[in-house]
């Protein structure tokens, strides 16, 4: 049962909340206190999301019963008992809501809504086409939010604000075509407000986000105050292309995309181009 309950918490989801470092990353400012007090919400947020994930699935056990993977996830499968998880992600919830009132007063307010946002998508939004999709992307941009209130931000920029929620909008809407695509027919069964999709709607759908992303992360190399007058940000963005580019190949030609972290774990191509990236922003941002 520990075994399932680790499951659950669904560790391999748990790079969504880099994010949080994004702040850390673009701000300009690197200290050890600032990255330890990243580190610690990059935790607190795995945790939340832990107890979202146990939410989620707590929720949907009927449902991923018909899937053809999520059907060997422990709950669904009877590995973990529902009540064991119920106590789980509520010691979870309250938890990090606890030790983020510690750490920000602000961040804990995050938290909190992180948390509310999630209930509602779980027991509601979720069944209200668009604002489904919309709803996940908000996710992420809370999770930058977050790595807002635990520094003092100096240089960082809305445009970072637009360019993950457009980004996070990406991922979701590519997660959302793989399971139109895997399941066809049946793919009602497990999520119904797929019912309120096709495949022609998502992939115009994921042009206009994914031109929406370009545009405003090579604003923000250009326009961002605190940007260096060195110029090298605006030479991320081929980077930011490829990375795009490539997710879309793995997505529309490989037909993958359902695990977006699986992608990142997995995809060397996708590896390396991050390295890259990272490597360039922290020269341009802290070095140079």
């Amino acid at each position: 049962m520990f075994i399932g309950l680790i499951k659950t918490m669904r560790p391999r989801q748990w790079p969504k909340n880099g994010f949080v470092f994004v702040p850390l990353l673009f701000d300009g400012n690197f200290t050890t206190e600032r990255a330890m007090r990243t580190v610690f919400a990059f935790v607190l947020l795995c945790l939340m999301s832990s107890a979202v994930y146990i939410m989620n699935d707590l929720a949907d056990i009927e449902s991923d019963r018909r899937h053809p993977t999520k059907r060997n996830r422990p709950l669904p499968a009877g590995e973990l008992n529902p009540t064991v998880a119920a106590i789980a992600a509520v010691l979870f919830a309250v938890g990090s809501l606890l030790a983020g009132a510690v750490l920000a007063p602000e961040f804990a307010a995050v938290l909190l809504a992180y948390l509310i946002v999630q209930v509602a998508y779980t027991f509601w939004l979720k069944n209200v086409v668009l604002l489904d999709v919309l709803v996940v992307a908000t996710g992420f941009v809370l999770r930058i939010a977050a790595g807002v209130t635990v520094i003092e931000v100096q240089r960082f920029s809305p445009w970072l604000y637009v360019f993950g929620g457009f980004l996070a909008l990406f991922m979701v809407l590519g997660k959302r075509r793989h399971e139109l695509v895997l399941l066809g027919s049946e793919a009602s069964n497990h999520r119904p407000i797929l019912t309120e999709y096709n495949l022609d709607l998502v992939d115009r759908l994921i042009t206009i986000v994914t031109t929406s992303a370009i545009a405003s992360y090579s604003l923000y190399t250009f326009l961002a105050e605190g940007i260096p007058a060195n110029h090298l940000m605006m030479a991320t963005i081929p980077f930011v292309l490829y990375g795009i580019f490539r997710y879309m190949y793995l997505v529309l030609v490989k037909e993958q995309g359902g695990a977006p972290e699986e992608i990142l774990l997995t995809d060397r191509a996708m590896q390396l181009d991050l390295v890259l990236w990272l490597i360039l922003v922290i020269l341009s941002r802290h070095v140079l």
